[in-house]
Order: C-alpha cells, then structure tokens, then sequence
C-alpha cells in the first residue's frame, strides 16, 4: 500500500512539473506567435497544474488510516480530487469556448503567425501522449481513480493540442496564400478545444459523483465477490452482497445464512472466514462487514 501511495505521488509531481514547463512555453509561444489556439492551450496545461495539485493532496489524504471518524478510511479523498478536476476542466473550457467565440465575431487581421507556435504545438502532443500513457497504465496498475482521472486530462490536452495544430497550420496556410477565410481557423481551433475540455471534464466527473454518493458496482463487478462468499463451508445461502468503491479499494456489505442450530460462536466463525476469504482472494477489497441470518427454507 505504501508503495502504491509513492509512485502515485511521484507521478503526480511529474505532472506538476511538466504542466508547469508546458503552460509557460505554450503561452510565450501563443503571444510571440501571434495565436489564439496556443493562448488557449497555454491556459488549459496550466489547469493541468492545479489539478494535478489536487490529485496530489487527494492522495496523501487518503493514505490516512481509518479512525472513529472515518470507519472506512479516506480513500474517497481521491474521487474528491477527480470531482475537482473535472470542475476545473468544465470552467476553464466554458471560458476558453466564450473567447474563441467572441473572437469569431471580430475581422480576423492577415497576422504573421510564426512558425514557433507550430513547433511548441508538435513538442506539447509528444509530451502529453506520453504522460498519458504513463500515468494511464500506473492509475490502472495500482488502481487509483485520480491518477487515471489525471491521465485522461493529459490525452485532453494532448487531443486540444492536436485540434489547436490544426488551426494554427490552416491559419498559415490562409497567410501564405493570401485566403483570409483560412484565419478563422486559429479561433475556431479554441471553440474546438474548449468543448473537448468540458467534455472530459464531465466524463471524469460522472464516476467520480457516483462514488461520492456510494453507488453500489452493478453486478457484473461482484459477481466474482458472490462466487468466492459461496465457496465458503457453512454459508448456506447468500442473502445480499453490496459493494462500494472508496477511492482505490472495495468496501463490501455481505449478508449470508447458516444453519440455524449452530452456535452463535460457530456462526460467528463462519463470518470471519467470509471476511477473510474476501480480502486475500480480492486484493482490492479493505474491509467487509458480514451480517449472519438463520437459513430456512423458502
């Protein structure tokens, strides 16, 4: 578990470094290079920042130990963090969405688009892909919602970074060639941009609200929670089974049936290897709560 805590940690700081370098890149570049896309892009690598920020304390939170306060511990700390990029994601894409359309109003000037912008554009694709991936296939490995909620915001980055490519290089098509339509693309680029940031901003956030209000896994996802309870000698009958995400691991509520003849200290047995059964076979799984009924027949 500790090590789990560091390389999500450590991830995350790489996150908050590179967002960093990239936003004041991405924004030199927009204003040298005369363009609104990169501008645009520029603000949305610097929400990278804050929500990596985010993620990182949402982490160290959840790392507490359950206490009175907190019977199932903290780990819904991290989808607090994913609520709060995704918030993030869909107010900073609602302002990049009013600028690049009040800019679409306006003549657009035969500027002089630099050939900075196109290559700060290409080098800020390469940088997120790669952040995505990384931190995609860690999220996935160590099971943490916020990390792989930071690095979907990466691949949103790097798709707005590709749409913004697009823009600049029709712009400068459009100034090669004298064809001033081509100018609105710079623009258009940022309107683009901006519905990709809201978009991922509410896919991320959706799961992250479920979890918040304890929306049980369906089915499918305890299925295999069910077949191991079964397994175990003296459960008679499963009664019900919930099980809930807390951040990066499973809370499960479980009620079963034993033979109503036996002892409440064999009953109770029979709960406890339920519990234990659960949790080495699931590595995901922290805690159950078993609740024993006397079987009979229906």
């Amino acid at each position: 578990m500790e090590n789990r805590h560091q390389k999500a940690q450590f991830a995350s700081i790489i996150g908050i470094c590179t967002n960093l370098i990239l936003a004041i890149i991405k924004g030199l570049a927009g204003v040298f290079g005369n363009s609104k896309a990169l501008i645009a892009d520029a603000f949305h690598s610097a929400s990278d920042v804050v929500s990596s920020v985010a993620v990182l304390v949402g982490i160290r939170a959840a790392r507490k130990p359950p206490d009175p306060e907190h019977p199932y511990g903290h780990g819904k700390a991290e989808n607090i963090a994913t609520l709060i990029v995704s918030i993030l994601l869909v107010v900073v894409g609602f302002e990049i969405l009013l600028d690049s359309a009040s800019s679409l109003t306006e003549p657009q000037p035969k500027n002089t688009t630099k050939m900075i912008a196109l290559y700060v554009i290409i080098f800020s694709i390469i940088v997120k892909e790669v952040l995505f991936q990384y931190k995609k296939r860690l999220g996935d490995k160590i099971n943490s919602p916020a990390i792989i909620a930071d690095a979907w915001h990466h691949r949103s980055d790097a798709l707005s970074s590709f749409i913004a490519l697009a823009g600049i290089g029709l712009a400068m098509v459009g100034q090669y060639y004298d064809v001033p339509m081509l100018f609105y693309f710079d623009p258009i680029a940022g309107a683009f941009i901006a519905v990709l940031v809201m978009w991922m901003g509410f896919t991320i956030g959706r799961d992250a609200v479920n979890v918040t209000l304890e929306t049980v896994l369906d089915h499918g996802r305890t299925k295999k929670f069910e077949i191991t309870t079964n397994k175990v000698d003296g459960v008679k009958r499963l009664d019900l089974l919930n099980a809930r995400t807390h951040g990066s691991y499973v809370i499960i509520d479980v009620k079963i049936s034993v033979d109503p003849t036996i002892t409440v200290d064999e009953g109770h047995g029979i709960a406890a290897r339920v519990k234990e059964r659960l949790m080495e076979d699931h590595h995901e799984v922290q805690d159950v709560y078993v609740h024993v009924n006397p079987y009979h027949e229906t």
